[in-house]
């Protein structure tokens, strides 16, 4: 089996680099494609092993299972290029926030009459083995191409099958999640280093704290709710650090931002479903062989252009 990265950005980045960790796939089995050969995650691709080209194409024809990796916005221009070269054997899985199956479906069709479509949701802690990631099958995939898909991500941390419904709320939880973690994560560290500890050591401390907590969860299977209850001691510590937290309307704050991140998601299926991107997205992926004459463009006028060429972009982000 040889897996495909349609984009060569963080996310294809900390998959290949966990698919290699856990065994479950050789370097020379993977190729990754991207327009901007000077990203960090290409020098990191390349070291690793993976194959890496500036040619989507060349990266579908290679591989069995193709992962779209790039922005919502971007993947209506990235099916027109690639649906021509794929086929029956292909397991098009999009990690694009929002974009159902249907949509891609649709697209695909016209070049392939069965194209075999997955949507996935994880998130970057695959890096480590450490992953949350859900999927839902497509129309015409079959059980035994969701259970390989399953036996990737299970190789780089947990993985299960929902209903795809649910995927977009997924993304607001998990799938942003780490981005929560890491901020809480920097304020408790200030917090440290407020009151005296180094930088260093407030990070790792609260990184500790983080982990521990996340695998007392999972191994006890006890509510939260309970296992906080067994850090506060009466008139302790702890229960006054709650206070203010709750003071600060904590709670509200995540439960707010698992909805703004859901909403957004949302969001990006409708811009995708306009075949619309920015001017910012064009250059990123068009390179400097579109005219930037409007707010956006459209796909009529897209499509005339390869999504690659060999000149490097200004921007250096994927």
């Amino acid at each position: 089996m040889s897996v495909g990265f349609i984009g060569a950005g963080q996310l294809a980045f900390a998959l290949a680099r966990g698919f290699t960790a856990a065994g479950v796939l050789a370097a020379h089995k993977i190729t990754a494609s991207s327009p901007d050969t000077e990203l960090p995650t290409v020098s990191g691709l390349r070291k690793m092993g993976v194959n890496f080209t500036v040619s989507n194409k060349d990266t579908v024809k290679s591989s069995d299972v193709l992962f779209l990796a790039v922005k919502p916005p971007i993947i209506p221009f990235i099916l027109d290029e690639v649906g021509p070269d794929i086929e029956a054997r292909h397991i098009v899985v999009s990690c694009a926030a929002g974009v159902t199956i249907s949509s891609i479906e649709k697209k695909l069709s016209a070049f392939c009459p069965t194209p075999k479509v997955i949507r996935c949701m994880t998130n970057t802690p695959v890096i480590v083995r450490e992953g949350a990631t859900v999927y839902a099958t497509g129309t015409h995939a079959d059980v035994e191409d969701g259970k390989l898909l399953e036996q990737l991500m299970a190789s780089v941390g947990f993985c299960t099958e929902v209903e795809e419904d649910l995927i977009d709320a997924v993304t607001g939880l998990s799938g942003s999640g780490p981005a929560y973690a890491f901020t809480a994560l920097d304020a408790l560290a200030d917090g440290g280093v407020k009151m005296g500890l180094p930088r260093r050591l407030a990070v790792r401390l609260g990184a500790q704290a983080l982990l521990g907590a996340a695998k007392m969860l999972l191994e006890s299977e006890q509510h939260p709710g309970q296992l906080k209850d067994n850090v506060c001691s009466p008139g302790g510590a702890t229960i006054h650090a709650l206070h203010f937290l709750e003071s600060g309307g904590f709670r509200s704050l995540l439960i707010n931002a698992v909805e703004a991140s859901c909403i957004r998601t949302r969001e990006l299926q409708h811009l995708a479903d306009q075949e619309k991107i920015s001017p910012a997205a064009i250059k990123k992926t068009l390179l400097d062989k579109v005219k930037l004459e409007s707010p956006s463009l459209s796909l009529a006028s897209a499509s005339k252009v390869s999504l690659f060429t060999n000149k490097s972009p200004s921007s250096k982000k994927n």
